[in-house]
């Protein structure tokens, strides 16, 4: 923030949208410190998102494998729109 946009509207916006998305914030970390690295080991929390179950390829996850083709299909279309509106870099 500068140019003296602290006082404004959008400071106070961006703010109240930090302050809204800490309310789960929560828990226990576990850091390791080894010669200026700092790497999270652990984690856990009673409002945690993570789900292994989710996370993993395993046998036994719980990911709906089907969904895939669709999401895939959205999540490419900003991409694919684009590079038939600017297929090259004007000069």
């Amino acid at each position: 923030i500068y140019n003296g946009l602290w006082f404004t509207g959008m400071r106070q916006d961006l703010a109240a949208y930090v302050g809204s998305t800490q309310r789960y914030v929560t828990g226990t970390i576990k850091v390791k410190l080894f010669k200026g690295n700092c790497q999270v080991v652990g984690r856990k929390s009673p409002y945690s998102l993570y789900d292994y179950s989710l996370a993993t390829y395993d046998k036994g996850d719980a990911f709906d494998w089907s969904t895939s083709p669709g999401f895939i299909y959205i999540w490419g279309l900003p991409a694919r729109t684009q590079a038939k509106v600017q297929p090259e870099p004007p000069e």
